[in-house]
């Protein structure tokens, strides 16, 4: 088949878990014997300045091909403009499929339906929800959304409460195919000595976007509330929130013991997962965290927000906190701290996770939907 992947930043990348997926999926349909192109944003890397600057110069990553499509800077446009130009690109490119990723990028898949193509939806959460939206980029959204539920050949969801959602607003029967992980290498701590000072299992660890429906600033005001030499370490980089990023920063210099590393990625992501004591993930909103399924994947305690998409992923394998609820979470951060056998053993966790989060798994199962997409269209074209 030939399949084109559209809403991604771009890859190779670790901004955000859209990126992660379409790198994923990418790579391991190329080596099933697909050709596979993605449409990668050509503007600045609004998680750190500095990574991935040769991404920009790629035409073809593990046998993927890259085209890169002009995108505006300015966060309004940035979806607009790129997905309707990746998708011009893309009606030229003779594919069996163009695979849409995220609310935004969807709002364009109705053009390639127009044209006969088939297009498969992937919902990675409900993105009108997050807080950093408003006015237009919400209706916009919606408007994704809704294109994906009317248009899509097959809706892909992350989680059974957003099949639910779909199932309730718009009567859309939806596929649920989960995110995977990769086989975890552990590594001793070493980068992270000697940039952050931090010890192995003497740390929390929360590895996300800094942005505002992740719930960091729960977790600093729960963690002050606590007395102990445990260190907090936030890690990851800035997406459009710059005010809410300087919130945070502004709330670690008011506590030496908080750690902010900025964005990372490669060997120092990899020792901040070995080592940490308890992962925390305080979301608001999610659709299926990949920072939860890797933490799970090195073993780690995880401590959790208590909404639906946490739920679902971790099981009993993680420990609850009730949403958004600064007293609640700072006294599980606290019996967690002082209760470690409370938690399922590192290689329980591990094993729960390989065994229910597989990315040759998802990737056969998506091979799978476009499969069924193009057949589809030719038994109709038939009658």
């Amino acid at each position: 088949m030939k399949i084109a992947m559209i809403g991604h930043k771009r890859i190779p990348s670790r901004e955000g878990g859209v990126e992660i997926v379409v790198e994923e999926l990418a790579t391991r349909l190329v080596q099933m014997g697909h050709s596979v192109t993605v449409y990668n944003r050509k503007g600045k890397n609004v998680s750190d300045k500095d990574a991935d600057l040769e991404a920009h110069k790629l035409k073809s990553y593990k046998g993927i091909r890259i085209v890169h499509v002009p995108t505006p800077d300015k966060k309004s446009l940035n979806a607009i403009v790129y997905s309707f130009l990746a998708t011009i690109c893309a009606l030229v490119g003779n594919y069996d499929v163009i695979h849409y990723h995220a609310e935004g990028p969807c709002s364009m898949l109705i053009i390639p339906h127009f044209f006969g193509i088939r297009t498969i939806a992937t919902i990675h959460g409900l993105d009108w929800q997050r807080a950093k939206w408003g006015g237009f980029a919400t209706k916009f959204l919606k408007f994704g959304e809704k294109c994906a539920a009317k248009y899509a050949d097959e809706v892909i969801v992350l989680s059974t409460n957003v099949q639910q959602y779909f199932k309730d607003t718009y009567n859309r029967e939806t596929i649920y195919i989960p995110n995977g992980v990769n086989k975890t290498e552990f590594r001793e701590p070493e980068i992270i000595t000697q940039k952050f000072g931090l010890e192995k299992e003497k740390y929390i660890l929360y590895l996300g976007r800094l942005v505002p429906e992740k719930g960091i600033t729960y977790l600093m005001e729960a963690y002050s509330k606590i007395d102990t030499d445990i260190k907090l370490v936030i890690a990851g980089g800035a997406s459009h929130s710059s005010d809410y990023t300087k919130q945070l920063y502004d709330l670690a210099q008011k506590d030496d013991r908080i750690v902010m590393t900025g964005f990372v990625q490669g060997n120092l992501l990899a020792e901040l997962y070995s080592n940490c004591y308890l992962y925390c993930l305080p979301s608001d909103i999610e659709g299926m965290p990949i920072s939860l399924l890797e933490a799970m994947s090195f073993g780690r305690k995880c401590l959790v927000s208590d909404i639906p998409e946490n739920v679902e992923a971790c099981r009993d394998y993680a420990h609850y906190f009730q949403k958004s609820n600064v007293e609640d979470l700072s006294k599980k951060l606290k019996e967690a701290l002082e209760n470690p056998d409370s938690f399922h053993s590192m290689d329980e966790i591990m094993d729960y996770c390989y065994r229910r989060f597989d990315w040759n798994k998802v990737t056969g199962a998506s091979a799978r939907l476009y499969i069924d997409a193009i057949l589809n269209v030719e038994r109709i074209d038939k009658v």
